[in-house]
């Protein structure tokens, strides 16, 4: 007898199907399997034969031989105990073996027969669903994550008996009803909390809008880190197709959390100077998303950018030009996505107070030491930066007035949802949703010019020597400008203010 079923493996945030075949042969009894199994597999059948010993159910005689299909693809993981089990259940009779071929099963066993959740499941079921399976077997607690796929039959099982249960139409599923999206932020920083600093929030505001990166560099208490944490509060809602592309990322790396089936925030990812290049774009021997790819949609925050080694900055080059990375390996390439805001931080020197008005005097850094603290950052990765902002202190008597309160994040986010709608509205039918995605060509045939606004805007290239990269670039920030005020076309005002944020932070 053979038992034939089928379950989901990961490359990335696809997925694909493995075939799990089932035989025995007369002989001393053992377990042995094929396929490239990792070791995380080669466990299972300890888990496996415990699980379904302990279920009541008797294990097949003599050797039993079980090949992953296709063999070529390495196996890798927990999510291969419930098939695995199911197909040695057969051999027993409680199911039919017919019957297993219509269904997905994913899910770790416990020795005693309950179901633990594993990661990835809303790939899987999307995997599943469009290659028309019936239904999915899942662990309960992946039950919500499952549910919001929709179009497919989602069966949560506690435990294998309960997974034969539901196979042979003895319980029935109850459905789950799943509470509706709130678009609520998480509670955090609000721009009113940020006293003076009139051009940054502003800068802000239009980052949020378009999605443009920035560098911010100043001295030490002047307010960048706030400003970063703040923006995180303007940024506009997610889309229902953003918040599923962000909740696949979360699955598959393993940290979604439980009580939060479907993230409806953007990410904010701060990560710190001693992190690797790896834990930044994501690696290993199977490839897992990194910072920037679990920044999808969101923003990632790198704290005094200058501190951190030039390998680990230029790798952030390619991602941010493509919009996503490609991880290769001896057995393959993943790509993740990687549509993220770069907010970046930096001090002016080492020290933190060199060419600083308030502070003059306090820096003793030799100017070659500023120089080399400065180039640390390079010109390429620089001129993927859209705004740069040079942030200064706020005086005492500003930090304590009631008249330097701001806006609050609400007000200034109507704003850029209202933006955001408009970018909406002029990309329907293509395949982006911010000006900052636009290439040459869009940026051309989308963002007309008034004359005046031309004539400032070439006469700023040749002044400034700005890259075709930077004066694509100037054309995309002014576009946002225009569309938070909603209009249909980029004036010289737009144009002006969008030439501010060309100057070199440095300087």
């Amino acid at each position: 007898m053979l038992s034939k079923i089928y379950t989901i493996a990961l490359s990335g945030l696809e997925g694909e199907l493995v075939e799990i075949e089932i035989d025995t042969r007369r002989s001393t009894p053992a377990f042995s399997m094929v396929g490239l199994p990792d070791a995380a597999v080669q466990e299972a059948k300890e888990r496996v034969m415990s699980a379904v010993k302990n279920t009541g159910i008797p294990l097949p005689r003599g050797r039993i031989i079980v090949n992953l299909a296709p063999a070529s693809l390495k196996k890798v993981g927990t999510r291969y105990d419930l098939p695995m089990a199911m197909g040695l259940v057969a051999f027993s009779g409680r199911v039919e073996v017919e019957d297993l071929t219509k269904h997905i099963f994913v899910g770790e066993l416990a020795l005693n027969g309950k179901l633990r959740p594993v990661p990835g499941i809303l790939a899987t079921v999307e995997f599943a669903k469009k290659w028309g399976f019936e239904s999915v077997f899942v662990p309960k607690e992946n039950a919500k994550e499952a549910f919001i796929v929709g179009g497919i039959k989602i069966v949560p099982v506690v435990d294998l008996e309960e997974a034969i249960m539901h196979l042979n139409g003895e319980l029935g599923v109850i459905p789950l009803q799943l509470k509706k999206s709130s678009h609520v932020s998480p509670v955090g920083f609000d721009m009113a909390m940020v006293k003076g600093q009139i051009q940054a929030k502003r800068a802000m505001e239009i980052a949020a809008a378009g999605g443009h990166n920035v560098l911010l560099n100043g001295s030490p208490g002047s307010g960048k880190t706030m400003l970063a944490k703040a923006l995180r509060s303007i940024l506009p809602d997610m889309q229902q197709e953003e918040m599923l592309e962000v909740t696949k990322v979360y699955s598959v790396a393993g940290l979604l959390p439980t009580d939060q089936p479907l993230i409806t925030s953007r990410p904010f990812r701060p990560i710190h100077h001693t992190a690797s290049a790896v834990s930044i774009v994501g690696g290993g021997t199977v490839p897992v998303p990194g910072e920037i790819t679990l920044a999808h949609r969101g923003i990632l925050f790198m704290d005094e950018i200058a501190e951190f080694p030039t390998q680990v900055l230029e790798v952030l080059r390619q991602p941010m030009e493509d919009k996503q990375i490609t991880i290769s390996r001896a057995r393959g390439t993943i790509c993740y996505p990687a549509q993220f805001t770069l907010v970046a931080a930096m001090n002016p020197c080492p020290c933190g107070y060199y060419n600083v008005e308030k502070y003059k005097g306090r820096c003793e850094c030799p100017i070659w030491k500023v120089q080399r603290y400065y180039k640390k950052l390079s010109g390429p990765l620089l001129d993927r930066i859209d705004i740069h902002l040079r942030i200064e202190p706020v005086d005492y008597k500003s930090l304590t007035g009631r008249k330097m309160v701001g806006e609050s994040s609400s007000a200034v986010k109507q704003r850029v949802n209202a933006a955001y709608d408009f970018q909406k509205k002029r990309f329907e039918g293509l395949n982006i949703r911010k000006n900052v995605e636009m290439d040459s060509i869009l940026v051309e045939k989308l963002c007309p010019l008034e004359p005046a606004a031309k004539t400032l805007l070439d006469r700023a290239a040749n002044q400034l020597s700005l890259s075709a990269r930077s004066y694509f670039k100037a054309i995309k920030v002014s576009r946002t400008i225009a569309d938070l005020g909603q209009e249909e076309v980029v004036g010289s005002k737009h144009v002006a203010e969008a030439i501010q944020y060309l100057g070199d932070a440095l300087g």
